[in-house]
């Protein structure tokens, strides 16, 4: 059996992955389905635990949230007749306004966070230095670098599907022997089949065989190679396909 150790640093917490969701989902952050937005949080969950990656305890707690709110949901509601009402008596809270709340809060953060983050690459295009000679720079033109449109929960959605086609497509049982392979040797198979397809291809065509062991390995060395830049992912519209390519260097 192999075993995969893997930290993924750009999981920045539970509530960033609520937010995706609602936003993928198109949800009103002030009604949410939590039916709805519990399935699709567990099955992110159940994605990472079957590639073995480190879950903080934060994202568990959430689950255990989110199914808390959705069995309080499930309770029937006291209705009161008109001569029992009594004006007094205080608002039955909705059990979805404290996340609801949390959502907001780290929406707004969140924002502010990408809006410095902005003026931050603004100010570092500012220099000081006298002005110099670039005549002969201007000769060649550099490529422009490409940034990634799609996050890494675009990429483990692109990963739910494909393993839903691949048990689709799944051939009769045979009897094989079974080759291991590191992510370090599928790493360089993935930069040699770039090469050979001239930089670029179709985020699927990376998993030929359908191995349950081949996919989580291709799919944990596309990973790496994006965090070593040596690869980039972008998908041209939403739910559409993502394609991989090489990163020149020097780009």
């Amino acid at each position: 059996m192999i075993h995969y150790n893997v930290k993924i640093d750009a999981f920045e917490g539970p509530l960033d992955l609520l937010l995706h969701l609602i936003n993928r989902l198109e949800i009103d952050i002030y009604d949410i389905p939590v039916a709805q937005i519990t399935e699709q949080y567990l099955i992110y969950i159940k994605t990472m635990t079957e590639l073995k990656l480190d879950i903080a305890s934060e994202f568990l707690v959430m689950a255990a949230t989110l199914l808390a709110i959705k069995s309080k949901l499930l309770l029937p509601k006291h209705e009161e007749t008109l001569d029992d009402f009594d004006s007094s008596i205080a608002y039955e809270e909705d059990p979805r306004d404290e996340l609801v709340e949390r959502l907001i809060e780290y929406r707004k953060y969140k924002e502010a966070a990408l809006d410095l983050k902005s003026l931050e690459e603004e100010r570092g295009l500012m220099y000081t230095k006298p002005p110099s000679d670039l005549s002969e720079l201007a000769k060649e033109k550099q490529p422009e670098k490409v940034e990634m449109n799609i996050t890494l929960y675009d990429m483990l959605a692109a990963f739910q599907k494909l393993l839903r086609r691949k048990k689709l497509q799944r051939p009769m049982a045979t009897k094989i022997a079974r080759q291991e392979i590191s992510i370090e040797t599928r790493m360089t198979e993935i930069m040699s089949e770039l090469k050979h397809l001239k930089g670029r291809t179709n985020f699927n065509d990376l998993f030929p065989f359908p191995a349950k062991e081949h996919i989580v390995v291709t799919f944990l060395a596309v990973l790496e190679l994006i965090k070593r830049k040596e690869i980039d992912v972008e998908q041209n519209e939403n739910f559409g396909d993502i394609f991989v390519h090489a990163i020149q260097e020097g780009a």
